[in-house]
């Protein structure tokens, strides 16, 4: 009797404040720390699934999936932090973008925007924004957003290019599949929360 009340005071202290998946299994610096570079290797693995957008110097990845992932499953400040390693590691010369290339490229913004778009996602993921496919949505949906506003005008100052031109060569193409990650992420996320909630019972 004593370890179930025990095992329902757990799941009731860490269902009382902000969490994500990440602090169900994180419980110090260093499996914070693993879970950061994990997050940047997942990310760069994922790069590495690219196709090309004919016309367009931004290819169509999984980085972006991989991103808004992190930065829910592990919260704003892991979240946001291994986006930033990924950052800088690929610009330092880690072949770990799209196609194993690394420095600046004219899609590096879409990069950037991982960092910004980890904290968001992240921050919401621990007020309930993954809990449950609708939410999910709404959360990755704002998380593409940040990556667009950060990503098209880069493209546009490194590129040489108009708005609209930005618009059709760096946001356009992508919907159909950011959508389809989008979904992906509705069934995961939330998934994965209903089997932690079963388990605690």
């Amino acid at each position: 009797m004593w370890p179930l009340n025990l095992r329902r005071m757990t799941a009731l202290a860490v269902s009382s404040r902000r969490v994500v998946l990440a602090d169900l299994v994180s419980t110090s610096v260093v499996r914070d720390l693993a879970l950061i570079v994990a997050g940047a290797g997942l990310t760069g693995l994922a790069a590495q699934i690219a196709l090309p957008i004919p016309g367009s110097p931004v290819p169509l990845t999984g980085q972006t999936f991989a991103a808004l992932l992190v930065g829910a499953s592990l919260g704003w400040q892991r979240g946001a932090t291994s986006m930033l390693l990924y950052l800088i590691a690929g610009v330092a010369g880690v072949p770990w973008f799209q196609g194993g290339s690394s420095g600046a490229p004219v899609s590096l913004g879409y990069v950037v925007g991982f960092v910004f778009a980890g904290a968001l996602v992240g921050a919401l993921a621990s007020r309930g924004g993954d809990r449950t496919p609708l939410r999910t949505i709404g959360t990755m949906a704002l998380g593409n957003l940040v990556i667009y506003a950060i990503g098209v005008p880069w493209l546009m100052a490194s590129a040489g290019l108009g708005f609209s031109r930005a618009v059709q060569l760096g946001v356009l193409p992508f919907l159909v599949g950011d959508a389809i990650k989008i979904a992906l992420a509705a069934g995961l996320l939330p998934g994965v929360w209903a089997l932690v909630n079963r388990g605690r019972r």
